[in-house]
């Protein structure tokens, strides 16, 4: 595999764990403190932004999902 081919893989399975962490936060209301595992300010503003774009990304599939008639809502 390339280097490229790496990165969008890794890219991907971090988009999809952020998004899973956001339906988390969403379904139960549990959510990852940044602070807990960094105590770098930078840091945690990063991990922040990683976090915001897992909701985005929910966003987006409900939004589609919502639009799509393959889907109802129950």
């Amino acid at each position: 595999m390339t280097l490229t081919g790496k990165l969008i893989h890794y890219s991907f399975d971090l988009m999809l764990v952020s998004t899973v962490l956001a339906g988390v936060r969403r379904q139960s209301g549990l959510q990852l403190k940044p602070d807990f595992f960094l105590q770098d300010e930078q840091a945690q503003k990063l991990v922040t932004k990683y976090l915001n774009f897992g909701e985005s990304t929910l966003d987006y599939i409900t939004a589609t999902a919502g639009g799509s008639s393959s889907f109802v809502r129950k």
